[in-house]
């Protein structure tokens, strides 16, 4: 069956991905745009959630606790979207590190919360940290060259 030619003014989908020969791109811009801010929203809000929880300890839920998750979701989203920013300009090197710092941190501040020891939180920051900067970095030098720049 032989497909109809598109006609001027008529909208296709994008069947090519953002490098030469890369997979095909699925979603259209719009997607993308919502999806640039709604990840880490959904993201800051779950973390939020679960460092409040963490430190009521199952107690009850009261204002503050409520008001405490809030400030943790917002934090977390900026900083999110601050490394999300900056990170892709860095060498692949940095550029792993400062996810990793990024999850450790982020980590160690969810196990404190939960009445742990700090050293104990510092141990878990800094094992999160180390495994994540691995995988980041093993990604990153396999899918750019030594200036950043996205290879095939």
């Amino acid at each position: 069956m032989a497909h109809a030619a598109p006609t001027p003014g008529m909208r296709t989908p994008a069947l090519t991905g953002p490098r030469a020969g890369g997979p095909p791109d699925v979603f259209g811009e719009r997607t993308h745009a919502v999806m640039k801010w709604a990840v880490p929203v959904a993201l800051g809000l779950v973390y939020g959630y679960w460092a409040a929880a963490n430190r009521r300890s199952g107690g009850p839920i009261t204002g503050w606790n409520v008001l405490f998750g809030l400030v943790a979701a917002l934090v977390f989203i900026a900083l999110y979207v601050a490394v999300r920013a900056v990170a892709p300009g860095l060498r692949r090197e940095v550029h792993a590190l400062l996810w990793a710092a990024f999850a450790g941190c982020a980590t160690g501040f969810l196990v404190n919360q939960s009445g742990s020891s700090t050293l104990y939180s510092a141990g878990v920051s800094l094992a999160v940290a180390a495994g994540f900067f691995a995988v980041m970095f093993y990604r990153y030098y396999t899918h750019e060259d030594a200036e950043g720049h996205r290879i095939g």
